[in-house]
């Protein structure tokens, strides 16, 4: 059995047709593990959710931030944008299958053999790996209720930035979601940043990657998308960043983890 990660979809499916043919996928023997934001701003956004529901138990994502507004806009809580590119989603016949699939993917996934972790934006200075797994069971727990409406609704927002004690049910949630999907930059002392999205060259001096803090901790390996200016390159052992802007005009990445081997294909701008 071989053992794929891929980067951030975000709807570009014959990009990701092309790889899993490069490397002779076959979902009877083989895993393919996705980083999320497997919809938006790319041409075939529903085709990409399809196409990993297909794959059935061969097939491991994790939720990332755009997943999770497009849940949102199916529930009326936010409205949808053109360069969302989901109305195929919302008007497919099989749309309440595809969204009920995508509301009850993890937002932390661990590799039981192998040992890795993986979540769309990372893991914050705050947690060690347990604290993470807990705070994502009951944030998981939430999404997949019968009141999840309301808490898709209560998930918006950029605090609280930092993980305490005291912070309600509420809170709690928005951290949660906050930390594993949209998270990037984080102030010294932990707190995390919502307002730099762009590259580390670019990014104000105060502010340190996620990933930097995260070295007093004995983490298992980290697997993460979300972050496409970073084009894939993450300095910190043991930490893998998969997102190299396919959707942007950058290319779509395949990590074959037991070789360490990275294949890339380029992809046209679609956003």
């Amino acid at each position: 059995m071989a053992t794929y990660l891929i980067g951030d979809l975000q709807g570009c499916l014959t990009e990701l047709n092309q790889l899993l043919a490069e490397v002779a996928f076959n979902p009877s023997r083989d895993q393919l593990w996705l980083t999320g934001d497997l919809v938006a701003r790319g041409p075939d956004s529903l085709g990409c959710l399809r196409r990993v529901i297909s794959l059935g138990n061969a097939a491991i994502t994790v939720l990332g931030n755009h997943d999770l507004h497009l849940l949102a806009v199916a529930h009326g809580i936010r409205r949808p944008k053109a360069a969302d590119r989901v109305d195929e989603i919302l008007q497919a016949t099989d749309r309440a299958d595809l969204l009920y699939w995508l509301r009850h993917r993890p937002l932390l996934a661990e590799h039981e053999q192998h040992g890795f972790a993986m979540s769309h934006a990372g893991l914050p200075p705050r947690w060690n790996i347990a604290q993470a797994r807990t705070a994502a069971r009951q944030a998981e727990a939430e999404l997949g209720s019968t009141h999840y409406q309301e808490r898709l609704q209560q998930m918006y927002g950029n605090q609280p930035d930092d993980w305490q004690p005291g912070l309600s049910d509420t809170e709690q949630l928005r951290y949660t979601i906050n930390a594993f999907t949209r998270m990037r930059l984080c102030h010294p002392d932990g707190r995390l940043d919502f307002e730099h999205k762009a590259a580390l060259a670019d990014a104000p001096s105060a502010l340190i990657p996620w990933f930097k803090l995260r070295q007093a901790h004995r983490d298992p390996p980290l697997i993460f998308g979300h972050w496409a200016a970073l084009e894939g390159k993450c300095d910190t052992a043991g930490i893998h960043a998969l997102d190299t802007g396919c959707v942007w005009g950058g290319s779509l990445t395949i990590l074959h983890w037991e070789s360490g081997e990275r294949i890339a294909t380029p992809c046209p701008a679609y956003a």
